[in-house]
């Protein structure tokens, strides 16, 4: 049982270190010197060059939401990244292909979940959305957000986590706050 375990952990270990696509034009060993070279990353938020990041026009539901996106920071494996996003007024569904925790920086967002759940977003405002679930927000002026974006573990990563925490003894993983 116990190098059962010790397989499944390692396993976790590969699958969260291997890249899920490699990054265009740069090697692997390139992308490991760059992520040593580069231990902090650093830059004032309101710095960072906002590129356009058109939402699907299938998801918007009311006006003509613009958004920018600047990509500040990007885990050496690709799992995780840290972007600042704006969007103009509009109302739209968004997907959330990733694990994603916001802070609002300025304005507000009306977010709606999947199971009903209303509420608003303001400056200073942090809020988690799960990867894999849908949301439907309403932008009344302008929001600008940090994100901060994590790939799930794959379900059979997940359940051997589980089930090494169960052999631990541990008690299941608990929010924080609710």
């Amino acid at each position: 049982m116990a190098l059962k375990m010790l397989f499944a952990e390692l396993m976790a270990v590969a699958v969260r270190v291997t890249p899920l696509s490699p990054r265009l034009g740069i090697s692997k060993q390139q992308g490991k010197q760059a992520a040593r070279r580069h231990a902090m990353i650093a830059s004032p938020a309101m710095d960072l060059p906002m590129l356009p990041a058109p939402i699907n026009p299938d998801w918007i539901v009311a006006g003509t939401p613009v958004a920018r996106l600047a990509e500040h920071s990007r885990s050496h494996d690709d799992a995780a990244v840290t972007a600042m996003w704006d969007c103009t007024a509009g109302e739209f569904n968004w997907y959330f292909g990733w694990d994603e925790t916001v802070v609002i920086l300025e304005g507000e967002v009306h977010v709606t979940a999947e199971d009903g759940t209303e509420t608003t977003l303001r400056a200073g405002d942090i809020g988690f959305f799960n990867g894999g679930t849908w949301a439907n927000w309403r932008i009344e002026t302008y929001v600008r957000k940090i994100a901060f974006c994590r790939k799930k573990f794959p379900e059979p990563v997940v359940m051997a986590y589980r089930l090494r925490d169960l052999l631990r003894g541990e008690a299941p993983k608990a929010a924080l706050a609710a």
